[in-house]
């Protein structure tokens, strides 16, 4: 997913008949993100990777939901019951309970969502808080869950988990104070918890009797600080505040006050963003640098350090601490040990909004994606990274694996042609200056002897591919806007070209003429033939789905593609009956291309879909979206 992590895997029973008649699809892998989902744009979520106290279970939010994997057999299961981003979850001391808590649109209610961990159901809806919930901690007990709303709500509220029912809440900071936008229970008595935030840090008891919770303010003295997150110690005695200025606040429970602070001199780069609490008092601390370090709990001083990529935003423990995992917001999760301090990459995805999806000729066992900065080679039975093209600052729109093997092509936007060796990722050769507003769209003859290539201006390039040499043939000039989808005849004679000016164009490629033009109201964003190369189906933003005629550009029929939002990718099986398309509806939907009906709809996709393929031998479908998840189907058994 996001894969908002990597390359995981999760196999969800089929959810059977709608009532209306279609079923859902399984959703068979998500190679997903740890900690980059689109919040309110492209956030990520602080303390959302959780190891469970099974030891044996890891879980992050991935867009709307949560994502439960097994840390030695990497299967997944979902958690499907929010209506938007998650932005926080939790799991209760127990291990029995899990929480999560979601985003949603300024003046609506958020809703906290409490789930069954051993079933993986959805046990309670709780909803007070209003735009946004903040944070949320189980007590010692699983006794209470509390929560904090957002900026706009900025109100805490502790719930009875038994009741499941709220027993009393009140504002999170005095007036004159920051935003709270954490909060932590004691480790040993339920009716204790600390909020805190932008220069405020109090202190609540719980009077369950007058249903009642009181804060008291913390004093820092001469200091302030953003506290970006807070460990309780395991006999609540004191707690430890990590900030935004990279130090580290001690502070005593019991009467309130700032005992000690450090590193005093060499504080962490881009503030303290994630720690740890170690059984013989030491501290780890994650740094918005991308530092993980081993302090010393007594004077802060940094024993042992490394480095991961992108700033960290969780640290959990396995077990007693001899083993812990780091997820950063660039979707990488590593393993640490605790002897060896050393990191192990365990998953890795996309950050960025993914483009494009392929797959190599006649092969389900390789994909490829790429998106902003880098072009990615995945293995589809282990769900894991192969290889990594980083070409930094640039974002490649299109890929293409060349009939032969021998090489990738893609389309970048700072309007150059690259091909990579596929098995090491060496850049082959580049065409400099290929459309003049970025490459957009990226096909391959058969005979691998020609790239024709679309560009942000409109023109469509024919270009030559020898031993050592490239050059451009011919210059196809007809679209007035972007071209976003080039798919070639078999026979490497003709093609058809998509554009977002409301053109479609099918090409001679021989003689390099038009043969026809299809003209709609929409915004064309992908186009595919047939297989029997007589027709050719279009979607774009009127989400509608139209079939039309090669030989003379007429149109067949029109269905409704989507109630919302455009349709960007479409792919269609090899014998021609079936077709899948996607959109940002955030649905992956089955037709029959015969009857023009929906027969599965898959749900799983918190963001815009960009494109999806069906892989060779209809093994499964794989699917990119805007919110840098990759999530691989099960294809239905039709029969």
């Amino acid at each position: 997913m996001a894969l908002g992590g990597t390359g995981k895997l999760l196999v969800l029973p089929s959810l059977g008949d709608k009532p209306w008649g279609r079923s859902e699809f399984p959703l068979g892998s998500v190679i997903s993100e740890a900690t980059s989902t689109e919040v309110l744009g492209r956030g990520h979520i602080p303390c959302g990777l959780i190891c469970h106290p099974d030891k044996e279970h890891v879980l992050y939010p991935l867009g709307c939901t949560v994502v439960i994997q097994e840390l030695d057999s990497k299967k997944q299961t979902f958690l499907h019951g929010h209506t938007n981003n998650v932005s926080c979850v939790v799991v209760s001391r127990n291990g029995v309970y899990v929480a999560s808590g979601q985003v949603t649109f300024v003046g609506f209610k958020a809703d906290i969502i409490l789930w069954d961990f051993q079933r993986k159901e959805l046990l309670a809806r709780l909803s007070l808080h209003k735009g946004r919930i903040e944070g949320l901690a189980f007590s010692p007990n699983s006794l209470y869950l509390v929560s904090l709303g957002g900026q706009d709500d900025s109100s805490v509220v502790v719930w009875h988990v038994g009741k499941r029912e709220a027993v009393c809440g009140s504002p999170a900071s005095a007036r004159r104070a920051g935003s709270a936008t954490i909060v932590v229970c004691s480790s040993c008595r339920d009716e204790m918890f600390v909020t805190a935030g932008n220069g405020t840090i109090r202190v609540w008891e719980l009077d369950l009797a007058n249903r009642k919770i009181c804060p008291t303010e913390c004093q820092t003295g001469q200091l302030r600080r953003v506290i970006t997150c807070v460990k309780m110690a395991d006999d609540d005695n004191y707690f430890y505040a990590g900030t935004s200025s990279g130090d580290v606040l001690k502070v005593n429970t019991n009467n309130k006050l700032m005992t000690d602070y450090g590193p005093q001199k060499e504080k962490f780069s881009s503030g303290v963003t994630a720690l740890l609490l170690l059984k013989a008092g030491d501290l780890i601390v994650g740094t918005g640098g991308g530092i993980v370090a081993l302090c010393k709990g007594s004077n802060y001083k940094v024993m042992r350090k490394i480095q991961v990529q992108g700033a960290v935003t969780s640290l959990t423990c396995r077990g007693q601490g001899h083993q812990f995992f780091v997820g950063t917001n660039e979707c990488q999760i590593y393993r640490i040990n605790y002897t060896a301090f050393k990191e192990e990459l365990i998953a890795a995805c996309h950050n960025e909004a993914v483009h494009d999806v392929v797959f190599p000729l006649g092969t389900s066992d390789l994909f490829a994606t790429c998106s902003k900065n880098d072009i990615r080679v995945w293995h589809t039975p282990e769900n894991r990274e192969l290889l990594r093209i980083v070409i930094p600052n640039m974002t490649c729109h299109a890929i293409e694996f060349m009939r032969d093997g021998k090489s990738i092509i893609s389309a970048w936007n700072d309007g150059k042609i690259r091909a990579f060796m596929p098995e090491t990722g060496r850049l082959m050769y580049v065409i400099n200056h290929a459309h003049s507003l970025g490459v957009t769209a990226i096909a391959a003859t058969s005979d691998c002897k020609r790239i024709i290539s679309g560009g942000g201006e409109g023109q469509v390039r024919v270009w030559e591919i020898g031993e050592r040499t490239h050059k451009l043939g011919e210059v196809l000039k007809e679209h007035v806007s972007a071209v976003s989808c080039i798919k070639i005849k078999k026979d490497d004679r003709e093609c058809v070209t998509a554009s977002l000016d409301g053109t479609c164009v099918i090409w001679d490629i021989v003689r390099f003429i038009r043969k026809q033009m299809i003209l709609a109201n929409t915004l064309f964003k992908c186009v595919c033939y047939h297989p029997e190369e007589y027709q050719i189906i279009t979607g774009g933003t009127d989400r509608r789905i139209g079939y039309w005629e090669v030989f003379d550009g007429s149109a067949i029929r029109e269905v409704e593609g989507s109630v919302s939002g455009s349709i960007n990718g479409i792919d269609i099986t090899s014998d021609g009956a079936y077709f899948v398309t996607g959109g940002d509806d955030h649905l992956v939907k089955l037709w029959d291309y015969n009857e023009g009906a929906v027969t599965h709809v898959g749900v799983g996709h918190s963001g815009n879909i960009t494109r999806l393929k069906i892989c060779p031998g209809n093994k499964y479908i794989v699917s990119v979206s805007a919110d840098g998840a990759i999530l691989l189907w099960k294809y239905p058994d039709l029969h």
